[in-house]
C-alpha cells in the first residue's frame, strides 16, 4: 500500500508551459516520488499594457517511501 502527500506551490515562466516546467522541475529536486501535478490557477503579471510573466498555482503529489524497519534490540 502505498501513501501519497500533496503541497501546493507557485511558479513563474514566460509562458503557461514554462512556468509548470519550472515548477515540476523545482519540485523534483527537492520531492522524491513526484507522480502529477494539478494546475489548480494560472494567472499573469502585466507590464506597461503587455504580459511580462505568468504565474501558476499547482498541487504536487508524491508518493512517501515507507520508513526502514529498525532491528528491534534483545
Amino acid at each position: 500500500m502505498s501513501v501519497a502527500r500533496v503541497t501546493e506551490i507557485s511558479a513563474s515562466g514566460s509562458s503557461v508551459e514554462k512556468a509548470i516546467e519550472a515548477g515540476v522541475a523545482r519540485a523534483t529536486d527537492t520531492l522524491d516520488n513526484v507522480e502529477s501535478v494539478w494546475v489548480q490557477d494560472i494567472s499573469a503579471v502585466v507590464k506597461k499594457g503587455k504580459i511580462a510573466e505568468y504565474r501558476v498555482m499547482m498541487k504536487v503529489t508524491f508518493i512517501l517511501e515507507e520508513k526502514k524497519s529498525k532491528s528491534k534490540k534483545k
